[in-house]
């Protein structure tokens, strides 16, 4: 039994680590003790999957929210909103994909593999970008802009929680930062919206 709960713990402690959760996997498995590698391992976890799928997320919620607001003030129509806003973020993962993965091999900056970064990156792009896209397939243009809008705050919420996490920005001044650019993308789309 106490075999079995060991195994356990390491498998427990093994997938926390992957997700860059080290303290936690030291919490699951004592056996960890605090090390050089745990914490190279953690630095690795942030310059090689955190960084790129920040810059990701950052970019497909932020870059993708005047096309497609400005798309849904000027045409009325949620569903001609929703395929701008698909084709803005498959356009931004795609851009965004090669921009990383074709910026260093990692060996310089040790950022690691080009390729799986590129992938995160891209991914995260597109994902940033269509979640707040899924609200407009609502036929209610109002409805559909009140969800977008709840959408892009959870999404700004979650960069700002992922920069305290993992890169130690204040809470305060993530929530400027990333609220205040979102912000400034949010007044393009009015304008052009509205033109």
């Amino acid at each position: 039994m106490t075999t079995a709960r060991n195994s356990w713990r390491v498998t427990m402690a093994k997938v926390l680590m992957a997700f860059g959760m080290f303290n936690a996997a030291r919490r699951v498995d004592q056996s960890l003790a605090p090390s050089v590698a745990i914490e190279e391992e953690a630095q690795h976890f942030v310059l090689r999957v955190v960084q790129p799928g920040l810059a990701g997320l950052m970019d497909g919620s932020v870059s993708t929210l005047a096309p497609i607001f400005a798309t849904a003030f000027a045409t009325r129509h949620p569903f001609t909103a929703f395929l701008v806003g698909m084709a803005s973020a498959t356009g931004a993962g795609i851009s965004m994909a090669f921009a990383e993965g074709l910026s260093d091999d990692g060996k310089l900056t040790g950022r690691g593999n080009p390729i799986v970064r590129g992938i995160i990156t891209g991914l995260m792009t597109f994902l940033g970008g269509a979640l707040h896209t899924l609200p407009f397939l609502i036929p209610d243009l109002h409805v559909a802009l009140y969800a977008a809008y709840v959408v892009v705050a959870v999404e700004l919420l979650v960069i700002s929680a992922i920069r305290h996490r993992f890169f130690g920005t204040s809470w305060g001044l993530s929530m400027v930062q990333v609220i205040g650019s979102g912000a400034l993308v949010f007044v393009a789309a009015l304008i052009f919206g509205n033109a």
